[in-house]
Protein backbone atom coordinates (compact mmCIF):
# COMPACT_ATOMS: atom_id res chain seq x y z
CA UNK A 1 0.00 0.00 0.00
CA UNK A 2 0.95 3.54 -0.70
CA UNK A 3 1.77 6.35 1.86
CA UNK A 4 -0.96 8.22 0.44
CA UNK A 5 -3.75 5.26 0.22
CA UNK A 6 -6.14 5.42 3.28
CA UNK A 7 -5.56 2.05 5.52
CA UNK A 8 -8.87 -0.69 4.30
CA UNK A 9 -11.24 -1.69 6.99
CA UNK A 10 -9.57 -5.30 7.20
CA UNK A 11 -6.32 -3.38 7.90
CA UNK A 12 -7.57 -1.68 10.71
CA UNK A 13 -9.05 -4.71 12.32
CA UNK A 14 -5.81 -6.12 12.34
CA UNK A 15 -4.01 -3.12 13.56
CA UNK A 16 -6.49 -3.04 16.16
CA UNK A 17 -6.22 -7.17 16.78
CA UNK A 18 -2.68 -7.08 17.14
CA UNK A 19 -2.92 -3.51 19.65
CA UNK A 20 -5.51 -5.27 22.12
CA UNK A 21 -3.11 -8.66 22.38
CA UNK A 22 0.12 -6.06 23.19
CA UNK A 23 -1.94 -4.21 25.71
CA UNK A 24 -3.00 -7.59 27.39
CA UNK A 25 0.14 -9.24 27.72
CA UNK A 26 1.60 -5.84 29.28
CA UNK A 27 -1.42 -6.53 31.60
CA UNK A 28 -0.52 -9.69 32.20
CA UNK A 29 3.13 -9.38 32.94
CA UNK A 30 2.34 -5.79 35.17
CA UNK A 31 0.03 -8.29 37.28
CA UNK A 32 2.54 -10.49 37.43
CA UNK A 33 5.24 -7.95 39.06
CA UNK A 34 2.87 -6.50 41.23
CA UNK A 35 2.20 -10.32 42.42
CA UNK A 36 6.04 -10.97 42.64
CA UNK A 37 6.63 -7.73 44.38
CA UNK A 38 3.76 -9.03 46.65
CA UNK A 39 5.49 -11.55 47.46
CA UNK A 40 8.86 -10.17 48.50
CA UNK A 41 7.25 -8.01 50.63
CA UNK A 42 5.59 -10.82 52.72
CA UNK A 43 9.23 -12.30 52.40
CA UNK A 44 10.71 -9.01 53.52
CA UNK A 45 7.91 -8.47 56.37
CA UNK A 46 9.25 -11.17 58.53
CA UNK A 47 12.83 -10.44 59.39
CA UNK A 48 11.55 -6.53 59.49
CA UNK A 49 9.40 -7.91 62.36
CA UNK A 50 11.40 -9.21 63.89
CA UNK A 51 14.16 -6.52 64.13
CA UNK A 52 11.34 -3.85 65.72
CA UNK A 53 9.45 -5.77 67.71
CA UNK A 54 8.13 -2.97 69.68
CA UNK A 55 7.04 -0.49 66.47
CA UNK A 56 4.59 -3.40 64.56
CA UNK A 57 6.86 -1.80 61.03
CA UNK A 58 6.42 -5.36 59.56
CA UNK A 59 2.75 -5.56 59.40
CA UNK A 60 1.89 -3.03 57.14
CA UNK A 61 4.49 -4.44 54.90
CA UNK A 62 3.23 -8.03 54.97
CA UNK A 63 -0.65 -6.70 54.74
CA UNK A 64 0.39 -4.59 51.31
CA UNK A 65 2.29 -7.93 50.46
CA UNK A 66 -1.04 -9.90 50.73
CA UNK A 67 -3.42 -7.85 49.10
CA UNK A 68 -0.91 -6.94 46.24
CA UNK A 69 -0.51 -10.93 45.79
CA UNK A 70 -3.82 -12.32 46.48
CA UNK A 71 -5.38 -9.70 44.10
CA UNK A 72 -2.96 -9.91 41.25
CA UNK A 73 -2.11 -13.34 41.17
CA UNK A 74 -4.58 -16.91 40.98
CA UNK A 75 -1.63 -18.72 42.24
CA UNK A 76 -1.48 -16.48 44.97
CA UNK A 77 -4.59 -17.14 46.02
CA UNK A 78 -4.84 -20.49 45.47
CA UNK A 79 -1.46 -20.37 47.92
CA UNK A 80 -3.03 -18.90 50.52
CA UNK A 81 -6.14 -20.16 50.36
CA UNK A 82 -4.44 -23.44 51.04
CA UNK A 83 -2.73 -22.26 54.36
CA UNK A 84 -5.51 -20.81 55.50
CA UNK A 85 -7.35 -24.11 54.82
CA UNK A 86 -4.41 -26.31 56.37
CA UNK A 87 -4.39 -23.27 59.83
CA UNK A 88 -8.08 -22.21 59.95
CA UNK A 89 -6.96 -19.89 63.04
CA UNK A 90 -4.81 -18.11 60.28
CA UNK A 91 -8.10 -16.84 59.28
CA UNK A 92 -8.98 -15.46 62.84
CA UNK A 93 -5.96 -12.89 63.09
CA UNK A 94 -7.43 -11.25 59.52
CA UNK A 95 -9.74 -8.74 59.51
CA UNK A 96 -13.02 -8.63 57.98
CA UNK A 97 -12.47 -6.18 55.43
CA UNK A 98 -8.80 -7.50 54.55
CA UNK A 99 -10.69 -11.08 53.69
CA UNK A 100 -12.79 -8.83 51.41
CA UNK A 101 -10.13 -6.87 49.39
CA UNK A 102 -7.95 -10.11 49.08
CA UNK A 103 -10.55 -13.07 48.04
CA UNK A 104 -13.91 -11.27 47.98
CA UNK A 105 -15.31 -12.86 50.84
CA UNK A 106 -16.51 -12.62 54.38
CA UNK A 107 -14.24 -14.64 57.33
CA UNK A 108 -15.50 -18.07 57.53
CA UNK A 109 -16.57 -19.17 60.88
CA UNK A 110 -14.86 -22.06 62.62
CA UNK A 111 -17.66 -23.28 64.50
CA UNK A 112 -19.72 -23.20 61.49
CA UNK A 113 -20.27 -26.16 59.37
CA UNK A 114 -19.57 -25.14 55.44
CA UNK A 115 -23.09 -24.89 53.56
Amino acid sequence: MADDETPTPSDQSETSKSAAGLRNGVNVAFRQILALTGLIMIVVAIPIAFVTPIIPVGLPIAIVGVVLLGRNAMWGRRWMESVLARHPRVERFAPNWLMRLVFGRDKKDPLKPDT
